[in-house]
């Protein structure tokens, strides 16, 4: 595969996205769940991305979270508008998150922020950017000092049982860090990640369109990257551990 190529039609994908996001009022929300919904700009990001990467790939499949498509082989796989939630109630975190994956390996990521005008880029080999700029991960080596980010608690008929593990993850990590946060977008906690904002981020979820776009920003970014039982990421992953190597090993025992 040429990467170098496939991520220029990526990063080309994100901006046709980028000017519907710009152009197109939030619209009627579409239930989804229990307090889940997507916006007319969801589904209008992913259907202008979508129709652009399989004019330009036509033999790489497409996997998006509003309308699915492609589960298995090379596939790009799409979050039109990652942090919904924030999107509808004008909080700028969010972003339009596409990453491809090969032989099941996330290799390349575009992570475009709108509202905040940051593109992140990553290729498998080629490095990691902000902007045109290379970055680099945390050097973190004492958990005082880490500020650690965490995935969302979850909605929905089983959420209590779902969320007895992130709570009880809370508990024990508060007392160890510097600070926990929780911005309502994974792709955002990822980038993040990825150029040292936050020494690690911990998940307990992994929506191929949520993380393997900003799983492979953060590997080029020198930030390792895992599954909650300390196992190389990979799709199929229960949830995503990205961390400074110098404090994987005490906040892996902290995840149990």
């Amino acid at each position: 595969m040429d990467l170098a190529e496939l991520v220029k039609v990526a990063e080309a994908a994100v901006e046709r996205g980028r000017v519907v996001t710009q152009t197109r009022a939030v619209g009627e929300l579409t239930a989804k769940g229990d307090r889940d919904m997507a916006s007319e700009v969801d589904f209008a990001v992913e259907r202008e991305v979508r129709a652009f990467l399989e004019r330009e790939t036509p033999e790489i499949g497409v996997l998006g979270e509003e309308e699915g498509g492609a589960t298995d082989g090379t596939r790009w796989v799409l979050d039109p508008v990652d942090g919904t939630v924030n999107f509808i109630h004008g909080v700028p975190l969010w972003a339009i998150s596409l990453g491809l994956i090969h032989e099941g390996r996330a290799v390349a990521g575009v992570i475009d922020h709108p509202a905040l005008n940051t593109t992140y880029v990553a290729a498998e080999g080629l490095g990691a950017t902000c902007n045109g700029k290379a970055i680099r991960g945390s050097e973190c080596t004492d958990l005082t000092d880490a500020l650690v980010a965490v995935g969302d608690y979850a909605v929905g008929p089983d959420a209590e049982a779902v969320n007895a593990d992130r709570l009880a993850l809370t508990q024990r990590l508060y007392p160890r860090v510097q600070r926990l946060r929780m911005i309502g977008t994974a792709a955002t906690a990822l980038t993040w990640t990825a150029n040292g904002y936050f020494d690690a981020l911990i998940m307990f979820s992994n929506k191929p369109w949520d993380t393997m776009a900003g799983v492979a920003i953060c590997r080029e970014a020198g930030v390792t990257v895992l599954d909650l039982d300390g196992t190389d990421h990979a799709p199929e992953s229960r949830g995503v551990f990205a961390v400074a190597d110098g404090i994987r090993e005490p906040l892996q025992e902290l995840l149990g």
